[in-house]
């Protein structure tokens, strides 16, 4: 059989007598548009030459990349894929562009056992969310957000809606005087921009631990805060929404907060992700005979409001000396009172909320690293990785020089920048475990992709729900590099263009 041309298929699929229930089933929001039926019967009669005609049209082009897998997917009947049943009855064909190069390519690299095992994981995980109705609606979770008042609106709208509204209901997301519906772009920036604040340190509920500033875990100090608890359950819930919805957050936590969540205990090795000097004490204390040498009783030294107290750690501890015999205990407890210092309740509360979306024997199918990458994915950028798995439309093509001169820049920028281009375009600095071939669209998988759009006038300009980098075609690498940082730097607009 003959390849057929893209903007073929594309009349092909909207030529199917029942057309219009398919998009009735999937959008119904966009079926009300009576302006989008007109234009699409106006295609199903005039054909190639007719969908030509309207190739710039906005309600079109969202249609299109909203049904684009479907349509690369469709095999028509026979008589559809016959030359002329994709021409006007008064036309000619019409030649269009084949598909574009990167959705030839696939991922190469031969996973570890491990991560096929992951990976089934996974799979099988969201086949389950399926089945069981998470997020599929009918019903609707909407969340108005002002942008100035992000927390608070998230907080007073997530809080009251109950746990069966939580898991069932199909979420929208829609940010205060800004146009347009909610296909993924806004709700996956609300995900990266609440996570952004709800975990950041300045808020008092989370802190960095005490290996770097990159990682958070909850915060003793989180006790002074007001209404702590229903804050922390907002967070569990928050967590629980981004996992069955399939959104990233932009926060990494420890690992002994991932088995927190999945209530597992916390053993010495945890300890390191913690704080580093803690662990490297206790490991040397149970690698060592520590007959005469330490002199210590079963009791810590905290420090509370200023002042330096002392804590037992068991029923008369003060007066238990650490001995070769029971040091297996003693570091059994410090390393509990380490981690669980003064955020025991808040835990819980967090716990609480995560749960009160997703059902426990779902999620503990995972272990706590899985789990980190499911809810974060990573932050590191593997270049050869994103341009193996990136697509090109327009007329660009991998080798084409505007391209060359985008992927030069990319490389040109330190790994903040990359991480804000790749926000920017996508809606989160965030990147799943899998690699650049699994960045999520408005329906599913859909890669990064760069079109050639506009005049040499104009900056980049991204569509978010589609994973979409709109580039004009400038004369020079130097024109490129500044208006991409521009606009990489100074935008920071989500919604669908």
């Amino acid at each position: 059989m003959m390849p057929v041309a893209y903007n073929d298929k594309i009349v092909a699929f909207l030529r199917q007598p029942n057309i219009f229930e398919i998009l009735q089933e999937r959008q119904p929001d966009l079926t009300r548009n009576h302006s989008l039926r007109e234009k699409i019967q106006f295609i199903r009669t005039e054909g190639t030459p007719g969908l030509v005609r309207l190739s710039s049209d906005a309600d079109l082009v969202m249609l299109l990349s909203l049904f684009e897998e479907e349509i690369m997917s469709y095999v028509p009947p026979h008589a559809l894929l016959h030359p002329s049943y994709c021409q006007s009855p008064r036309g000619s064909p019409v030649s269009s562009p084949q598909n574009s190069p990167g959705t030839q390519r696939a991922n190469a690299r031969a996973p570890a056992p491990y991560k096929r095992d992951f990976e089934a994981k996974l799979r099988n995980f969201y086949r389950k969310l399926e089945t069981k109705g998470y997020g599929q609606g009918p019903g609707k979770l909407k969340l108005i957000i002002r942008r100035d008042h992000l927390l608070e609106d998230a907080f007073n709208q997530i809080m009251g809606y109950s746990r069966k509204d939580l898991q069932r209901n199909k979420l929208y997301v829609t940010f205060v005087g800004e146009e347009g519906l909610d296909y993924s772009g806004p709700s996956r920036e609300f995900f990266f921009l609440v996570s952004r604040e709800l975990f950041n340190p300045y808020y008092g509920l989370f802190e960095y631990s005490a290996n770097d500033t990159y990682t958070v875990q909850i915060s003793p100090m989180s006790a002074f805060v007001d209404n702590h608890h229903e804050w922390f359950r907002f967070s569990g819930r928050i967590l629980g929404l981004a996992l069955i919805h399939q959104y990233l957050l932009d926060a990494f936590f420890t690992r002994p907060f991932y088995k927190a969540l999945l209530r597992i205990l916390c053993d010495l090795s945890d300890l390191e992700y913690l704080d580093e000097e803690f662990h490297q004490s206790l490991q040397w204390m149970k690698d060592n005979d520590i007959h005469d040498i330490l002199d210590l009783t079963f009791t810590v030294n905290e420090e509370v409001f200023g002042q330096i107290t002392e804590r037992e750690l068991k029923p008369g501890g003060a007066n238990i000396p650490v001995t070769e015999k029971n040091k297996k205990e003693y570091i059994e407890r410090m390393v509990k009172w380490r981690i669980e210092r003064g955020v025991v309740q808040q835990t819980e509360s967090l716990v609480r909320g995560f749960y009160e979306v997703v059902d426990a024997r779902l999620v503990s199918v995972f272990d706590a690293r899985e789990l980190e990458l499911v809810i974060a994915g990573t932050a590191e950028i593997d270049l050869s990785d994103w341009r193996n798995n990136t697509e090109y439309r327009g007329g660009y093509h991998d080798n084409h020089i505007v391209i060359r001169w985008f992927w030069a820049a990319v490389e040109r920028f330190n790994n903040e920048q990359r991480l804000r281009l790749l926000q920017f375009v996508t809606g989160t600095s965030s990147i799943p475990y899998e690699g650049f071939a699994s960045l999520r669209g408005s329906n599913g998988p859909r890669r990064f992709c760069v079109e050639k759009w506009g005049k040499i006038t104009a900056l980049p300009r991204a569509h978010t729900c589609f994973n979409r980098l709109d580039l004009p075609p400038y004369p020079s690498f130097s024109m490129l590099y500044e208006k991409l940082l521009t606009a990489v730097e100074e935008t920071s607009t989500f919604g669908l263009e």
